[in-house]
């Protein structure tokens, strides 16, 4: 018999529409957290994005980096396949959170501007994954008939 709390994160009464929004959600947060751990796509890597994190005030860096380039990168992957996905998804919301508080607000919302506009489509997305959980075609939904 599962627990209830593994039952809680596992399953999900949200169809195949929670695929729709994992996978190119889940693509976007990996991509971007490829470019702060590995410096792909054109990112700064772990040593830059540390650098610049720290520059914000948020210390220490090199750990804030892991943090943020990790939840995207690890969440976002976690969210293509589906797989635990509640808890993949609020680190990401959470980060996204952060992102729009020490990064975008005061350059208002929208993006071409630096806004928040992007981060906040990203935590709203992530939100409602974490509320809805994985859906019919996920990872979860294995696990969850298999420990059922």
């Amino acid at each position: 018999m599962k627990s209830s709390l593994l039952d809680t994160i596992l399953t999900s009464k949200a169809g195949v529409a929670a695929l729709v929004l994992r996978v190119p959600v889940g693509l976007i947060l990996a991509a971007h957290g490829a470019q702060k751990l590995f410096g792909w796509f054109g990112g700064n890597g772990l040593a830059g994005t540390a650098q610049w994190l720290s520059s914000m005030g948020m210390e220490p860096g090199y750990l804030m980096a892991i943090l943020a380039g990790g939840a995207e990168f690890f969440g976002g992957l976690a969210l293509v396949l589906g797989l635990l996905t509640r808890p993949a998804a609020l680190a990401a919301a959470f980060t996204m959170l952060v992102a729009i508080f020490s990064v975008h607000i005061s350059n208002g919302l929208f993006a071409d501007n630096g806004g928040y506009e992007y981060a906040l489509t990203l935590m709203v997305a992530t939100l409602a994954l974490a509320i809805q959980g994985g859906g019919s075609l996920s990872m979860d939904k294995v696990l969850s008939e298999k420990l059922g």
